[in-house]
C-alpha cells in the first residue's frame, strides 16, 4: 500500500480512508477499526495523531459533513462510490474542522487519494466538489489565494 518516499501525513489519510471507507461498507465499531488499521503493515510510519483526529472526527460527524458536501454533487449521496464519499467525507471534515491546514493541501491530498483508490475520473469529481466547498467555508482563504496568483501573473507581488 505504501512505498517508502510518502510522508507521514499522507500514511495518515490513505489508512483513515481504509477506516472510513470500513465503516462505510460494514459500519464496523470505532474501536475495532482502529484496532485493525493499527496492525496494517506501514501504519507505525503514519502520524498516529492525524490518523485518529481524522477517523473520529470524520465518521463522529459523518451526517453533518455530508450536509455540507451535498449540494456540490449532480447525483445522490448512495450513488457515490464507497472510495469517493468516505473522500469527500474526510475532506470535508478537514476543510471544516482543521483550518490550520491550508485548503490547497487538503484538495490536493484528497486528489491524490481519488487517483490511486478511486476510479478513473474520481479524481476530477472530487476535486470540483471541494472547489466549491471550499469557496463557501474557507471563503477568506480562497479569496486570498487567488488574490495572491493573480498578484503574481501580474507581476506586482507585492505581499
Amino acid at each position: 500500500m505504501s512505498t517508502p518516499n510518502k510522508s507521514p501525513r499522507r500514511r495518515a489519510r490513505e489508512f483513515a480512508l481504509q477506516g472510513i471507507y470500513q465503516w462505510l461498507l460494514s459500519q464496523s465499531s470505532l474501536t475495532a477499526i482502529e484496532s485493525q488499521m493499527g496492525e496494517v503493515g506501514g501504519f507505525d510510519k503514519c502520524d498516529r495523531d492525524l490518523f485518529l483526529g481524522l477517523l473520529r472526527g470524520t465518521i463522529g460527524n459523518a451526517p453533518d459533513l455530508q450536509v455540507a458536501f451535498a449540494p456540490y454533487i449532480e447525483r445522490p449521496l448512495n450513488e457515490l462510490s464507497p472510495i469517493e464519499r468516505g473522500i469527500l467525507l474526510m475532506a470535508t471534515f478537514e476543510l471544516v474542522h482543521r483550518p490550520e491546514t491550508p485548503y490547497r493541501v487538503i484538495i490536493n491530498e484528497a486528489i491524490e487519494l481519488a487517483k490511486g483508490y478511486g476510479g478513473t475520473d474520481g479524481h476530477k469529481f472530487v476535486n470540483g466538489v471541494l472547489d466549491k466547498l471550499a469557496a463557501r467555508v474557507r471563503a477568506d482563504e480562497v479569496e486570498a489565494n487567488a488574490q495572491q496568483r493573480r498578484g503574481a501573473r501580474s507581476g506586482n507581488s507585492s505581499s
